[in-house]
């Protein structure tokens, strides 16, 4: 592989929730970190079970609170976060988002969401004041966290067919939809196409020698594929109650696709 030049040069925090080091979502992992340091960039990994990451939000989050107070979680988090008092293990992570251009979150799909652990480490840190609140740009367009781009790579034990159109387990797009949607570009970052392994129980080496070179494709476009194209609040195709303007979906759309623009659409900013 070609080394990037210094002027593509970017930093990628990987993120990594699997209970098993020789797993397969830890094997993608490695090689996501050695493909991009390859590449020429920056990686920084956190590995959550490596880390014995604590999932649950609790009063100890938030270290100097007065302990007699009630725990209004968003209160809390959003002064904390202002007052830098966030408990560190919190902060930190906080650090690797900001230092980065992109996040990639790898996962195998559990109860059609992520393993508890990366549940938590996005409660944890995508803090009031910090991924979202008054004093940061407006969710759902500029966004707390702009310019950075954002992949979900995601193994799945079913089959690829039952996730797609009359799939019984609806449309992988519209499954990942709180991450996409609710995660990524709420916080202004720019969301792409997942990649997934699906199939995943049983994968031979031959296999997995094959998804690393796709996998390996997506990662060197990881800087210039197309986000999904997101409709954004500020960009004139919501109301003042945030509801999609009548019309303003492509015709026959319904369901999720609403939110997104139709290929060709622009922006009305742009």
């Amino acid at each position: 592989m070609t080394e990037a030049t210094p002027q593509r040069r970017k930093k990628i925090l990987v993120v990594s929730a699997h209970p098993e080091s020789r797993s397969l979502n830890a094997s993608l992992t490695s090689f996501a970190v050695e493909h991009l340091r390859a590449a020429g960039h920056e990686v920084r990994v956190s590995d959550l079970y490596a880390m014995k990451w604590k999932a649950a939000v609790d009063a100890d989050d938030f270290p100097g609170r007065a302990p007699d107070r009630r725990l209004d979680v968003l209160a809390a988090q959003g002064e904390a976060t202002l007052e830098e008092r966030l408990s560190p293990d919190v902060a930190a992570e906080q650090e690797k988002v900001r230092w980065s251009d992109a996040v990639i979150l790898q996962f195998p799909l559990w109860w059609f969401s992520v393993p508890a652990i990366m549940k938590g480490w996005i409660d944890r840190v995508f803090t009031f004041e910090f991924a979202h609140g008054p004093s940061v740009p407006p969710p759902y367009s500029e966004g707390a966290l702009a310019g950075r781009r954002a992949l979900l790579s995601v193994t799945i034990g079913a089959r690829e067919s039952s996730f797609a159109d009359r799939g019984i387990h609806g449309r992988l797009s519209d499954v990942l939809f709180p991450l996409q949607h609710g995660l990524f570009w709420f916080t202004g970052m720019a969301p792409l196409e997942p990649f997934a392994l699906y199939g995943s129980l049983d994968v031979s080496d031959e296999r997995f020698a094959r998804t690393q070179r796709e996998y390996g494709r997506r990662l060197d476009r990881l800087f210039t594929d197309e986000p999904v194209a997101y409709r954004s609040l500020t960009g004139g195709d919501y109301g003042r109650d945030m509801r999609l303007l009548p019309g303003a979906e492509a015709p026959g759309t319904s369901g999720l696709d609403i939110h997104v623009r139709p290929r060709g659409q622009r922006d009305s900013r742009d």
